[in-house]
């Protein structure tokens, strides 16, 4: 039996942006993915004293900046408020309701290098593929030393992502738009209207 291929992009979105589009984008093609999953997390463990965008907001902002594209889809599987949320449960979860499936994360490099302090870093390799994506400031050398630490220590299967790098954040965004500075290009219009008409981000102080 053929096993199914899919891409999981978790995150705040907070607001989602080209960057995360870029990159679910490009690893859909490089790994012959089904489809994309952009999962946005309700709780995320990292950010415990957030201010931003609602959990509602932040979904709608995914939902409208996915919709065009057939091949991307929306999972609240990570959209809840009974308590933090880690990747390893997430897999879990994933892999008992669809065992035929092999499942893809994408991660940024950064997030790669601290990997080894994520909760249950050995579950999460035994659960799924790691899809790491390279980021400008961060020499080759240093990605590829780290990789093969992991690939030893865990048996982890990590695959580099070749993909334009939008070396743009969500923080940055969030402060423009309190600033009052245009993020078009950098965020969909679709996304842009929402936040205008909400008025998200309009007054945090970054």
């Amino acid at each position: 039996m053929v096993r199914r291929r899919v891409g999981i992009m978790g995150g705040t979105f907070d607001p989602i942006h080209v960057g995360h589009l870029i990159l679910g984008e490009s690893a859909y093609h490089q790994f012959s993915l089904e489809k994309v999953l952009f999962m946005p997390s309700g709780n995320p463990p990292h950010k415990k004293n957030r201010n931003g965008a609602s959990n509602e907001e932040r979904v709608e902002m995914v939902r409208r900046a996915i919709a065009s594209n057939g091949h991307f889809a929306l999972s609240l599987e990570e959209m809840h408020e009974q308590g933090y949320i880690y990747t390893k449960e997430t897999l879990r979860r994933l892999r008992a309701v669809h065992p035929d499936t092999d499942y893809y994360f994408i991660m940024g490099a950064d997030s790669l290098l601290n990997f080894e302090f994520w909760n249950g870093p050995q579950e999460i390799c035994d659960q799924c593929i790691l899809v790491a994506a390279v980021r400008n400031h961060m020499p080759l050398p240093e990605l590829d030393q780290k990789i093969a630490e992991l690939r030893e220590k865990y048996q982890a299967d990590i695959r580099k992502l070749e993909s334009l790098n939008i070396d743009i954040s969500s923080r940055t965004i969030r402060s423009w738009v309190a600033e009052g500075r245009s993020c078009r290009y950098y965020v969909p219009e679709t996304v842009i209207e929402y936040i205008e008409e909400r008025k998200i981000y309009g007054g945090e102080n970054e």
